[in-house]
């Protein structure tokens, strides 16, 4: 596991109530949570699993920088990014993001914001492997979807 601070690059399951705890504050009367999840079905197609790759160095700056867009923007006590990478199978956490904060509407509208922007700036990429083929997911930039077999 990678990890900078709050943010982390993991190569095993993430313990969401771990990353929960990491933003836990006394001050805080909010704790919001995004659990991103690997789901059984993707553009039409039976997905058996997927599998994530990053470059953790660059990933972990990015994290950062959006915990700093994410503290101008809102007031937030602590927020807690962490993504997994390699093999992930049905139901298992890519991603969770915790964000504390002293009100609910706070830490509800930065937890958005930081799962939008890391899908849009942070250097992680997702292969889907279903029946018949597999094919790599757009990039953070949001190209356009790479075939790797039609």
């Amino acid at each position: 596991m990678s990890d900078r601070g709050l943010h982390e690059i993991a190569e095993e399951p993430i313990d969401a109530n771990a990353v929960i705890a990491k933003v836990a504050a006394s001050k805080a009367g909010a704790i919001s949570t995004f659990h991103g999840v690997v789901r059984d079905n993707s553009l039409g197609r039976q997905v058996l699993h997927l599998f994530y790759e990053a470059y953790p160095p660059m990933a972990l700056a990015e994290m950062s920088k959006i915990e700093e867009e994410v503290r101008r923007r809102w007031t937030i006590e602590q927020i807690a990014i962490a993504h997994r990478i390699g093999k992930l199978e049905i139901g298992e956490a890519s991603v969770v993001i915790a964000v504390s904060s002293p009100h609910r509407k706070d830490a509800i509208e930065a937890c958005h914001f930081a799962i939008d922007r890391l899908k849009q700036t942070v250097p992680i990429w997702k292969k889907e492997y279903w029946v018949g083929g597999e094919i790599w997911i757009e990039n953070p930039q949001g190209s356009t979807i790479m075939r790797a077999n039609p």
